[in-house]
């Protein structure tokens, strides 16, 4: 098969779990390729989702790792609709592939947990906001269609906060300097305040402001996100974006250390309570 344009988040997930069902059996690649007849380069890029798998492929291999019937189920349900696409893909054109992965992953989690240090999370944003924060990321180096296009993709995905079958549940801590940095004008900082404040009060999230008085943290290397997914299988990733590209961490180990890191922060900051009134005084001051 031909690989597509970029995997979906579905084809990613089931070759993660292939792979690990494999790492699980303790054989490589090659002993798997070796007992399937199959080449080297399939199971490589079966695992890597460069390319799907058919459904009697993918029995061959839940038969070779001795998988439950359960888990069967669910794994070549995940195969039907590795395909599936969503509305993000209309705008495939202009969105970079790691990006496009991040949405596709974000549509499907079912709790973000999150830490803020440079900006307000893309999920709470105003179109205001946004488009000062995109324009200024692409440094002019794309046309304004581009970036209003980003800013729709954007204003999009939140509504994954207010769906009404299994909104998703959204945890984050907000570096106080977030709020004082003067983003477009003091008014697109004054409404961002208040849109901060209105889905703070949505029953699915949860926001949190660290003070600076709180001092040194261990997450001094900035932001980063844990998603956890619906499905009982598909394991937690965390989600680093740089200027350039982005990091997925998915080993246990790390993503624990990060899950600490974001319970550490979580009590340092303030209440959401006090957080709320943090963030009203801020408007405050903008206005």
């Amino acid at each position: 098969m031909a690989p597509e344009r970029a995997p979906t988040v579905r084809r990613r997930k089931l070759a993660g779990e292939l792979r690990r069902l494999r790492e699980l059996s303790e054989k490589t690649i090659e002993e798997i390729a070796e007992i399937l007849g199959w080449s080297i380069a399939k199971v490589s890029r079966i695992e890597t989702a460069r390319v799907g798998i058919t459904s009697p492929d993918l029995t061959k291999l839940l038969d070779l790792y001795e998988v439950d019937s359960e888990r069967r189920v669910t794994l070549h349900a995940l195969g039907r609709t590795a395909r599936t696409r969503g509305w993000w893909d209309a705008y495939a054109d202009s969105l970079p592939s790691d990006y496009a992965t991040y949405i596709q992953l974000e549509a499907d989690t079912a709790f973000i947990r999150g830490y803020d240090a440079l900006t307000v999370n893309g999920l709470l944003q105003t179109e205001e906001y946004a488009e000062e924060i995109i324009r200024e990321a692409l440094m002019d180096l794309s046309p304004p269609a581009e970036v209003q296009r980003r800013v729709e993709v954007r204003m999009t995905r939140q509504k994954l906060l207010t769906r009404e079958e299994s909104p998703l549940r959204f945890q984050t801590v907000i570096d106080e300097v977030v709020l004082s940095r003067l983003i477009g004008s003091s008014q697109v900082m004054k409404a961002q305040c208040h849109k901060i404040l209105e889905i703070a009060d949505l029953p699915n999230v949860s926001i949190q402001i660290l003070p600076v008085s709180s001092g040194a943290h261990p997450a001094s290397a900035g932001t980063f996100s844990v998603m956890h997914f619906r499905e009982p299988h598909d394991p937690d990733v965390v989600y680093i974006e740089t200027m350039t590209s982005s990091l997925y961490v998915e080993r246990d180990t790390e993503i624990h250390w990060y899950t600490l890191t974001l319970d550490r922060l979580r009590a340092a900051a303030l209440s959401a309570e006090e957080s709320k009134v943090f963030i009203a005084r801020a408007a405050k001051r903008f206005s």
